[in-house]
C-alpha cells in the first residue's frame, strides 16, 4: 500500500481536495477533505486512447452475453471470480475453488472468508434487485452493505448504517497520526456522498466508464462505512454498469486485476488526491476494463466450446446425465446432496448420474474434505476455464 502522513504539504491538489484540521477540534489530526467532483473533465490522447479500447472490450463482452442462450453459465462463475478477487484486496484467503466448494455442499470448505465471498455475491445480486427501483444512491449503497457484512465479520460495524467516528486507512497499529490516507470526519460525510450522488446520476457530459473510474474514486476517498468501502465500491462499478445498460449481465470481474496490481490501484488513488493525477488513475482503470474484459470473452467462448463438447459426449446418455452436465457450469464442483436437491432424484439416483458422468471423464473424484466431511467431484475442465 502507498504509504505517507496526512499533511497538507503532501497535496498539491485543491481542486481534488485538501488536508485540513480544526484547530481546538476533538479530532486534533490531519484529515483530507475531499473537493466537489469535476463535471468537466479534458481527457489527454492516452486516455482517450485507453478509453477507445476498454469500450470496444465491453461491447465484444456484452455482445457474448446477448448470444448465449443461457448466459447463467456465465454470470455465476465470473461472479464468483469477481466475489474473490476483491474480498482477497481486503485480506480474505478464500480460493475460487474453496467457494465452489462451500456453495456445493462442502461444510468444511464454509469458513469465515467463504462467507465474506459469499456475502459478496449476495449484495451484488441484492444492488441489481434494486436497480429496479432505486438510481445509484445512498439508499441503495447501504442495503448492499447491510447485506454485504451481514453475519460474518464486521458484523459489529453498522452493517447498513454511515460511520459516525472517524477512521484511517494504514497497519493496525496505525494511528491516524501515521496512517496511509485519513478520509473525511463523519460530519463530512453526507454532504460529499450528496455530492457524489449528483455526479453519478446528473453528469451526462462524461463517457460511462470515465464516471465509473472517478465514483469508484470518490468513494473510495469518502470511505463511509467503518467497514466493506472497497468492497462497496468496487461492486458500484458492475452497478452502474447494467443501470446505465452497458452491460445487461454482470460479466465484468474487475477486482482480478485490481488484485493483480494492488500495490498501483492503491497508489493511483493516492496520487489523484496528493497530486492530481486524474488521467494517470483513468488510464489505470480503463486498462484494468481492458484487460478483464478482454479475458471474459475468451473465457466465455472456452466455457461455450465446453458445453457442445459435453453435449456431443453425452448425446446417447439420458438426459438426466446432460442436466448434470449444464450444472457444472454455474459450479464445476458437485456432491451427491446436490444432485438430489438440483434434479430432484433420489440419493441413489444422483450416484448413478455422478458416475455415468465419472465414467465419460467429465468429473474427477476428489474425495472428502476431513473426517466426515462430504465426498465431492470436480469437473476440471470447466474449472480451468473459469480459474
Amino acid at each position: 500500500m502507498y504509504y505517507c502522513r496526512v499533511k497538507p504539504d503532501l497535496f498539491q491538489a485543491p481542486e481534488f481536495g485538501r488536508a485540513t484540521k480544526k484547530p481546538g477540534d476533538r479530532w486534533a489530526f490531519w484529515y483530507f477533505e475531499p473537493a466537489a467532483m469535476p463535471r468537466d473533465l479534458v481527457m489527454t490522447s492516452r486516455t482517450v486512447l485507453a478509453l477507445s479500447k476498454a469500450d470496444a472490450a465491453l461491447g465484444r463482452l456484452s455482445g457474448v452475453g446477448r448470444l448465449i442462450k443461457d448466459p447463467s453459465i456465465l454470470v455465476e462463475p465470473y461472479l464468483a471470480r469477481e466475489a474473490v478477487a476483491s474480498s482477497r484486496i481486503e485480506g480474505t484467503e478464500a480460493s475460487l475453488s474453496d467457494v465452489f466448494k462451500a456453495e456445493a455442499g462442502d461444510e468444511s470448505s464454509g469458513n469465515d472468508d467463504v462467507q465474506e465471498v459469499v456475502n459478496y455475491q449476495r449484495a451484488l445480486y441484492a444492488g441489481i434487485r434494486l436497480l429496479d427501483d432505486l438510481p445509484i444512491s445512498g439508499r441503495l449503497v447501504l442495503e448492499v452493505h447491510r447485506v454485504l457484512l451481514s453475519g460474518v465479520r464486521g458484523q459489529e460495524k453498522l452493517p447498513g448504517e454511515f460511520r459516525r467516528s472517524p477512521v484511517w486507512i494504514g497497519s493496525p497499529t496505525d494511528s491516524p497520526d501515521t496512517a496511509a490516507f485519513v478520509p473525511p470526519l463523519p460530519e463530512l460525510v453526507m454532504a460529499a456522498l450528496a455530492d457524489w450522488e449528483r455526479f453519478v446520476n446528473e453528469t451526462d457530459d462524461l463517457p460511462v466508464l470515465v464516471v465509473c473510474a472517478l465514483m469508484h474514486y470518490q468513494f473510495e476517498t469518502i470511505h463511509p462505512f467503518l467497514d466493506g468501502n472497497g468492497r462497496i465500491g468496487r461492486l458500484l462499478i458492475m452497478l452502474l454498469l447494467i443501470e446505465r445498460k452497458v452491460l445487461e449481465l454482470p460479466l465484468l470481474y474487475i477486482s482480478a486485476y485490481m488484485e493483480q496490481n494492488r500495490r498501483e490501484y492503491y497508489d493511483r488513488l493516492q496520487a489523484v488526491r496528493e497530486r492530481g493525477e486524474i488521467q494517470e488513475w483513468l488510464q489505470f482503470f480503463l486498462t484494468a476494463v481492458h484487460k478483464q474484459a478482454s479475458d471474459a470473452e475468451g473465457r466465455a467462448g472456452k466455457l461455450v466450446d465446453l458445453r457442445e463438447e459435453y453435449r456431443e459426449r453425452l448425446q446417447r446418455k439420458k438426459s438426466r446425465v446432460i442436466e448434470v452436465a449444464e450444472l457444472l457450469f454455474s459450479n464445476p464442483f458437485v456432491t451427491v446432496k446436490r444432485v438430489e436437491n438440483a434434479l430432484e432424484v433420489t440419493n441413489q439416483g444422483a450416484r448413478n448420474l455422478i458416475d455415468s458422468l465419472e465414467k465419460s471423464g467429465i468429473l474427477r473424484k476428489v474425495g472428502s474434505s476431513g473426517r466426515g466431511g462430504r465426498v465431492f467431484w470436480v469437473a476440471d475442465d470447466v474449472f480451468e476455464a473459469i480459474d
